[in-house]
């Protein structure tokens, strides 16, 4: 299995540990890794069986103004805004993601801000047999859940889980 960490966060597949698919066919992101995890099991020439996606950064629904603060916020204090990211990532639980945080760029950022998912190339992945499954949380305060699952449910199995937020705890 292959697995794309998140935003600001690295090694924290234990996270999804009750949805993984552990097989050496599995591709797997978390957030911002959803981008990449995606951007590689399409571009990958080796089989590809299963692609999961947790959480995926999805903001095609913000306007440019939410995107520019997001990056201002950061770049003028950095450290205060990962800080609330991880509290917004980590919410309605108290789940402690400390042991896998992992300082990020503003050039992440960005990317994950201004990724536009092409549908084309997703529906290209499922009829070529790839399983591609969606988790998203109904409290989840970094993307909204609700466009996440309308977006994706016509080439994915996407599974809407209740009471919990972006790390699905």
């Amino acid at each position: 299995m292959m697995f794309f960490s998140g935003f600001c966060l690295q090694n924290e597949e234990a996270l999804f540990e009750p949805y993984l698919v552990k097989s050496n066919f599995t591709v797997a992101g978390f957030s911002y890794g959803a981008i990449k995890a995606f951007e590689y099991a399409f571009t990958c020439k080796e089989r590809i069986d299963t692609l999961q996606l947790f959480s995926p950064a999805f903001f095609e629904d913000k306007d440019a103004k939410f995107k520019k603060l997001q990056t201002l916020s950061f770049t003028k204090n950095s450290e205060a805004y990962t800080q609330n990211f991880m509290q917004n990532c980590t919410y309605p639980s108290t789940f402690n993601v400390a042991p896998f945080f992992q300082k990020g760029s503003i050039e992440e950022l960005h990317e994950l801000l201004h990724y536009t998912w092409d549908k084309t190339r997703l529906r290209s992945l499922h009829e070529k047999g790839v399983s591609i499954e969606v988790y998203v949380g109904e409290c989840d305060t970094i993307i909204n859940s609700l466009h996440v699952k309308d977006f994706f449910v016509e080439c994915a199995t996407v599974y809407y889980l209740k009471h919990v937020g972006h790390i699905l705890q």
